[in-house]
C-alpha cells in the first residue's frame, strides 16, 4: 500500500477517464494520510480466489485459443486484475492502472497533459463525457457533459472497456481522431474531428463582469497550486474594489483535496469543509483553514453536471454553511476515497475505502449537488469563460446564451442590495 497518500475519487474512472489525454487524475490526494485496511475481525472473512480454477482457464485458453499473437501474459494478466476489480460492482471508481497509466495520473495535479481534453466514464454501459476542458480542442468543438461517444473513428465501442477506448481516443501530438457523438437531448448524431494537443490548463482565471462592479471566477479543475493562483485573483479584485463573486465551477472534474479545503476556506471563516466516512459508519471532518481572503464578499456558485468531485466539495460547503446560492444544475456526483495500493511491477489498485460527505452529512455520490436555483443553459449554448468577458461589453453579455451566468449576475445582485434594503 502507498505509505504516504489519501486519494478522493474525483471523477470516476480516474485511470481512463481523465483527459483523454487523458487521465490524469480525477484524484484527490492528501498526504501523510494513509486509508487503513479492515482487519480480518472487521470484514466478513470472504475465502480467497480459486487460483487453480484461474490457473486451469489460463492454461485452457494458451492450449485451445485460436489467435495464437493474443496470448499475451501481461494484458491478460491486467484484463484479470481489471476483471476482479470490476466484479465488486464499484463502477467507475475502483479500478486499476497499468504503470503507463499511473505516470499518466500525475499529469493533472501538474495542470499539462495531451490529448483533446475530455473526461469520460461508463454511464449505463455507455462512454459518456463527465466535462470538457477550457481552452482544450473538445472544449472548442462544443463539447458537452452527458454526450455519447458512440463510435471512435468509425469503430462502434458499444460494449467496450473504457480503457480500450481511452486507447482508441489518446495518440500522438498533431494526429487527428473523429468521434461519433450522440446528443441525448437531440437525439441525434454527429461527427466530431478533433486534433490531439498538449494542453496546459489555466485553473484560476477570473474578469471584471461588464456593466457591473463584481468579478467572474473560473476555476477550471483544481491542480496543485490552485489556491495560490485564488488566492492572487481574490488579492486583485480587492485591489480593483470589486464588491461581489461569481464562482464558476461548471465542467470542472476536481483534482487535489487539500486544493479543494484550501478554496473553500477562502470563503469560509469557520466549520468543516468535507466529511469522510469509513468503512465502519466513523466520520472525520476536514476543517476550513484560517486566513480565508473573501469570507464575506457576496458571492454565487455556478454548477452543472460537469461539476464533479474537488469542486462538488467545494460547492456542497458553500451551500451547507449558507455561504452562497448555487445556480445551475445538479452536480455529477462523486465520489469515494481511494486508497492507492501500489504493485510490484508499478501498476496501482485503486480501491474505495471511504466516503466524503458534505458538512451536514448528506450524501453526495451517485446523486449529486442540487442547485438553490435551477437553470438549464440552453442547447448548444456556450458557458462565457472570464476571457471571453474581457472582449465583450454589457450589451453582449445581455444577448449571450449564457443564461446560467445571466442569472448568477441578476442573483448576486439582489443579496447585494437585500441588506441595504432590510437596513432602511
Amino acid at each position: 500500500m502507498k505509505s504516504n497518500t489519501r486519494s478522493i475519487l474525483i471523477i470516476v474512472a480516474i485511470p481512463f477517464a481523465l483527459f483523454i489525454g487523458l487521465i490524469a487524475g480525477a484524484l484527490l490526494e492528501r498526504f501523510n494520510e494513509i486509508p487503513r485496511l479492515p482487519t480480518t475481525n472487521e470484514t466478513t472473512n470472504p475465502s480467497p480466489p480459486d487460483f487453480s480454477l484461474m490457473r486451469d482457464a489460463w492454461n485452457t485458453i494458451k492450449r485451445v485459443y485460436v489467435d495464437r499473437s493474443a496470448l499475451k501474459a501481461k494484458p491478460l494478466t491486467y484484463g484479470a486484475i481489471q476483471g476482479m476489480v470490476d466484479a465488486l460492482g464499484d463502477t467507475g471508481h475502483s479500478t486499476f492502472l497499468s504503470p503507463d497509466m499511473v505516470a499518466q495520473e500525475h499529469t493533472l495535479t501538474r495542470g499539462e497533459y495531451v490529448g483533446v481534453g475530455l473526461e469520460i466514464q461508463m454511464r449505463n454501459n455507455q462512454v459518456t463525457i463527465v466535462a470538457p476542458f477550457d481552452g482544450s480542442p473538445a472544449g472548442k468543438a462544443g463539447l458537452r457533459a452527458g454526450d455519447v461517444i458512440v463510435r471512435v473513428d468509425g469503430t462502434d465501442v458499444s460494449g467496450t472497456a473504457l480503457q480500450k477506448v481511452v486507447q482508441m481516443i489518446v495518440g500522438k501530438i498533431g494526429t487527428k481522431v473523429t468521434l461519433t457523438i450522440f446528443n441525448p437531448d437531440t437525439r441525434k448524431l454527429s461527427d466530431v474531428t478533433l486534433t490531439r494537443s498538449r494542453i496546459t490548463l489555466h485553473n484560476v482565471t477570473w474578469q471584471r463582469i461588464p456593466g457591473t462592479n463584481t468579478a467572474d471566477i473560473r476555476i477550471a479543475a483544481f491542480s496543485q497550486g490552485v489556491t495560490k493562483d485564488l488566492r492572487d485573483a481574490i488579492g486583485a479584485i480587492h485591489k480593483a474594489n470589486l464588491d461581489g463573486i461569481v464562482l464558476d465551477l461548471r465542467n470542472d472534474p476536481g483534482g487535489v483535496l487539500d486544493e479543494a479545503i484550501g478554496v473553500a476556506s477562502q470563503f469560509l471563516s469557520s466549520g468543516n469543509v468535507l466529511l469522510t466516512k469509513n468503512a465502519d459508519g466513523k466520520v472525520s471532518p476536514d476543517p476550513v483553514e484560517s486566513g480565508g481572503l473573501a469570507p464575506h464578499i457576496p458571492l454565487v456558485v455556478l454548477i452543472n453536471d460537469g461539476t464533479a468531485s474537488a469542486s462538488e466539495i467545494v460547492a456542497g460547503a458553500l451551500q451547507d454553511q449558507k455561504r452562497a446560492t448555487l445556480i445551475g444544475e445538479t452536480t455529477f456526483g462523486t465520489g469515494t476515497v481511494l486508497g492507492q495500493y501500489p504493485l510490484p511491477d508499478g501498476s496501482e489498485l485503486l480501491l474505495a475505502t471511504q466516503e466524503w460527505l458534505t458538512p451536514s452529512g448528506r450524501t453526495i455520490w451517485h446523486k449529486g449537488i442540487d442547485p438553490d436555483v435551477k437553470v438549464a443553459l440552453p442547447l448548444n449554448a456556450m458557458i462565457v469563460e472570464p476571457d471571453a468577458l474581457a472582449t465583450m461589453s454589457a450589451a453582449d453579455l445581455a444577448k449571450s446564451e449564457d443564461n446560467q451566468l445571466r442569472k448568477a449576475i441578476e442573483v448576486l445582485h439582489q443579496e447585494m442590495r437585500a441588506p441595504a434594503k432590510k437596513a432602511s
